[in-house]
């Protein structure tokens, strides 16, 4: 039976089992086993101790992994906070320790590096390149946005005031027209904002 193929787990096992055969079938522990091969000979309580071992150690990784499984979720539950309390632990010492590079040192911490000053060239480029930005994408500031008004074309329409006879009959007006007011002139409909 080959030895690679099988897990560990399964070696294991197997090696109880073998303890088990063991001790079932030499009762004296001090018997000599005579191994082939170029194995020294062994009594069957060291063979049994030998086997024992194997059982031991993966027993011992077993409970080893699950608590390492525990303790991996632990540390990934607590990582957030701890992570959160110590960069405002490190803003602080830069506040305090700002202009004094040695004892930013002793944090093992270095001064931010400051921005060099641009040139009036880089300037120009950079605010050139940021009013192209907002041509093309077509955003406008608080002020720019103040001065688009709605624009909506109306027309208006008077009707010329016609004087009739006194002893002319009136004319029905039609049912779907609306009747002038304010002396004849017509009021004006304006299409709506948009």
């Amino acid at each position: 039976m080959s030895t690679t193929t099988q897990g560990k787990g399964n070696q294991a096992t197997r090696a109880k089992q073998l303890v088990a055969g063991a001790r079932k079938h030499f009762a004296n522990g001090t018997q000599v086993l005579t191994f082939a091969g170029a194995l020294a000979n062994v009594t069957v309580d060291a063979a049994c101790g030998e086997l024992q071992t194997l059982v031991d150690n993966r027993a011992t990784t077993t409970a080893a992994r699950a608590t390492a499984k525990d303790k991996v979720a632990s540390e990934q539950a607590a990582m957030p906070a701890l992570v959160a309390f110590m960069n405002a632990f490190e803003g602080l010492i830069r506040i305090m320790f700002a202009n004094d590079t040695a004892s930013l040192a002793d944090f093992g911490l270095q001064p931010h590096k400051q921005p060099a000053p641009k040139t009036a060239e880089e300037k120009a480029v950079a605010a050139a390149k940021a009013q192209a930005t907002r041509e093309a994408r077509g955003t406008k500031g608080p002020k720019a946005k103040l001065a688009v008004k709605g624009n909506v074309a109306a027309q208006v329409v008077v009707t010329p005031l016609t004087t009739v006879p006194a002893n002319a009959p009136e004319a029905p007006a039609p049912a779907n027209a609306p009747a002038p007011a304010n002396g004849g002139v017509a009021t004006v409909a304006q299409p709506p904002k948009g």
